[in-house]
């Protein structure tokens, strides 16, 4: 393309607002001054001689509509500089990259219209702006869209940065900014960390949703740096979310779908070994996959670890007493282990259970919720009894959605044929059934399979264990997995026994307020076993329910009352012998004997005396000394001493005798009741005469807790309970 033009060629050209005659050309140009511009007008080269003027001299409609064709070839060559740009560095805000993909399909335009041109790179940058700004510059549209208009300065700043790789192009803004602002740094970070917290609660919530909350939780007002800030709006919370579940994109994951976590990004590896036999058994449950006669079933498991032999338990609901009795089923099988793990159900955590594993001083490990990879060796063998066992036996429903829709589609089909359900699956056996052929497969196909991971079958392993096992007597065993009646287990006992499920026992030999243990003995409901704690480490006898054992609810309270009493008499026969040598006085003199032990030899220093004189402490000085003969006799007394002797040598005047009685007591204690009381029983035994009013109260008085209790009180401690 030609930069320099004569005036017969610009003619030619017919370009807009531009003469299309050689003549109106000169015209213009002399006008317009063209020639005074010498850079830009030259003589014309070849023969014919004349004038030529560069492009630069004419209207931008017409420059424009000169170089316009040149400019729509080249948005492929903008499109092609994206595509072989590397990628974005690993940090850049995803901002920066778009920005930076639109410089880079706009420089590798500009570079197919300077060379389609011919023109010089400065040149070019000048026109090919003009052109970008006005939109006759074919760029992809994501260019256009992030650049709106461009400038000379910047497309020119954009070619020298690019010397230096492209990525120099992916200029991020923000991130001198970023994680200081009030989303990311407000509050101390608090308002960032609520925000995923809600993200961790609903992953679906919006970003409208999360707004709002925040606004409810802070205010609207954040404190950043010392200074309180308003939030940013809803488009920058935006912004903000996208970059956070970005770069906590496994912390999220971690805790909003733990599955798909554990599968996709947590390491693999083994979570427990063992070095011997029975050192460490896994137990889980899940239900079986196939139905029974009697509906469907789950399935218990305990493994050992060392050596992946299996024990099974069928039950029909998942409990602590089904964890309970596969216990009592493996320990008889294989011995005492010293560890079991578990999850965290309520069946293998619950207080029965525990009770069991602390009375037999099995550890209890239990691996955290969600977790079932820390107990993997006792998942694999759910898995392959599903799928090598419960996959064969009658009634299976599958265990996998595509295994649910075959069995589902089969189901609906046979009930177009009019055959029921039982039918349809199979459905041939029993709880009991299943339980048989259960242990026959954990024993005869499980255990003598060579397992991979210890190179021979589960019998060889644990039969080449040449230490000892730990048993435990079956009956000792037996009673130890009695069943408390609920999942506190403890009973106070009260006047009438112990209260349990609507019935009363009777025990002989415990108080009434004694709080024990109870058990359920599995062989007869009449009768329960108390215990001093959980442990079961000392019996407190059994309990029996006249009702429900059958027994003459008479002779049974007469037991335990005569029991009551022995107890009574002899857990209080100490009590008695020391409170015969109590008196009322026994407090006081201890208490005076401690404070002289306390005392000692402590002696007090006198305090400095100073003396102390007035005139009627002189008169009687003067009297006292006269009267021990000390004062001469010739002395005169004074006048106050005169008078004090007069006084002391009259006789007092005769004043009448009034008796002043005064009653130490206004009323009888309860013990000079009681006394008073004695004293006519004995005089009415002595047939000695009494008082009517006399006998009238004793017949009162004998009817009063009061004479009752002190009476007793005279039984067991003799005349010194009426001191």
């Amino acid at each position: 393309m030609k930069l320099w033009l004569t005036s017969s060629e610009i003619a030619d050209l017919a370009l807009p607002g531009m003469p299309t005659t050689r003549q109106n050309v000169v015209e213009l140009a002399k006008r317009e001054g063209w020639s005074g511009f010498s850079s830009l007008c030259r003589p014309r080269a070849g023969r014919g001689g004349g004038v030529e003027y560069h492009l630069s001299l004419l209207p931008a409609a017409a420059r424009l509509a000169y170089l316009g064709p040149a400019a729509g070839e080249v948005a492929e060559a903008g499109a092609r500089a994206v595509q072989a740009a590397p990628d974005l560095a690993p940090g850049t805000a995803p901002a920066a990259g778009l920005a930076m993909d639109a410089r880079i399909a706009v420089l590798g335009s500009l570079r197919a219209f300077q060379r389609s041109a011919g023109l010089k790179q400065t040149v070019a940058v000048s026109y090919f702006v003009d052109l970008y700004n006005i939109g006759r510059a074919d760029v992809p549209p994501f260019a256009r869209e992030q650049l709106p208009r461009l400038s000379t300065r910047s497309v020119l700043r954009w070619l020298s940065a690019s010397q230096e790789g492209v990525q120099r192009l992916a200029v991020d803004r923000g991130a001198a900014r970023r994680g200081k602002g009030a989303l990311d740094a407000g509050a101390g970070g608090r308002v960032k960390a609520y925000a995923l917290a809600l993200i961790v609660q609903n992953p679906l919530y919006t970003a409208l949703q999360i707004h709002e909350a925040l606004q409810g939780e802070f205010g609207g007002h954040v404190e950043l740096e010392g200074e309180r800030v308003a939030l940013p709006g809803k488009r920058a919370l935006e912004i903000a979310l996208k970059r956070w579940r970005a770069e906590h994109q496994t912390e999220l994951l971690a805790l909003t779908n733990p599955d798909a976590f554990v599968s996709k990004v947590r390491p693999a590896g083994s979570y427990d070994d063992a070095t011997r036999l029975n050192e460490l058994w896994q137990i889980d449950a899940s239900p079986v996959d196939a139905l029974c006669t009697d509906g469907r079933h789950s399935i218990y498991l305990c493994i050992d670890v060392w050596s992946r032999r299996l024990i099974l338990y069928v039950s029909k609901t998942p409990r602590s007493e089904a964890v309970q009795l596969l216990m009592r089923k493996a320990i008889a099988a294989w011995g005492v282990p010293e560890a079991v793990k578990t999850d965290n159900g309520s069946d293998f955590v619950a207080r029965a259970t525990r009770r069991l594993f602390r009375a037999l001083q099995i550890e209890p490990i239990t691996s955290q919720a969600f977790s079932p990879w820390q107990k993997g060796i006792i998942e694999r063998a759910v898995r392959t009894f599903q799928s090598d066992f419960a996959r064969t036996l009658p009634g299976f429903i599958g265990h996998s959605v595509a295994d649910r829709k075959v069995i589902e589609q089969r189901k609906a089909f046979a009930a177009r044929l009019g055959t029921d359900d039982d039918k349809a699956f199979a459905v041939q056996l029993g709880a009991q059934e299943l339980q048989q052929l259960g242990d026959r497969w954990a024993a005869e196909i499980y255990a003598q399979r060579v397992h991979g991971t210890l190179g021979m079958s589960p019998f060889a392993r644990a039969a080449s264990w040449p230490g000892p096992i730990r048993q435990a007597d079956e009956q000792a065993l037996a009673m130890l997995l009695m069943q408390a009646p609920d999942a506190e287990g403890y009973r106070t006992v009260g006047k009438r026994g112990i209260r349990i499920d609507g019935y009363h026992y009777l025990a002989p030999g415990l108080l009434v307020g004694e709080r024990v243990f109870v058990t359920l003995d599995p062989a007869d409901k009449g009768k329960v076993w108390c215990w001093t704690d959980e442990n079961r480490d000392s019996s407190r006898g059994v309990a029996t329910c006249p009702e429900l054992a059958g027994v003459d609810p008479v002779a049974l309270l007469h037991e335990v009352k005569a029991a009551q009493k022995r107890l009574i008499a002899q857990r209080s026969e100490e009590i008695k012998a020391e409170r015969r040598k109590i008196t009322s006085r026994t407090v006081m003199d201890a208490r005076f004997k401690l404070a002289e032990q306390r005392a000692g030899n402590l002696v007090a220093f006198p305090p400095r005396a100073e003396p102390h004189s007035t005139p009627a402490l002189e008169a009687g000085a003067e009297v006292a000394a006269l009267r021990r003969g000390e004062a001469p006799p010739a002395a005169p007394l004074s006048e106050a001493a005169a008078r004090l002797h007069r006084e002391l040598l009259e006789e007092p005047a005769a004043v009448p005798a009034v008796p002043k009685v005064t009653k130490l007591r206004p009323q009888e204690t309860e013990r000079q009741r009681f006394r008073r009381a004695l004293s006519i029983e004995k005089a009415i035994a002595a047939g000695d005469p009494v008082p009517t009013e006399d006998a009238l109260w004793l017949g009162s008085y004998r009817t009063s807790a009061e004479y009752r209790s002190q009476k007793a009180l005279a039984e067991d401690f003799g005349e010194a309970a009426l001191r």
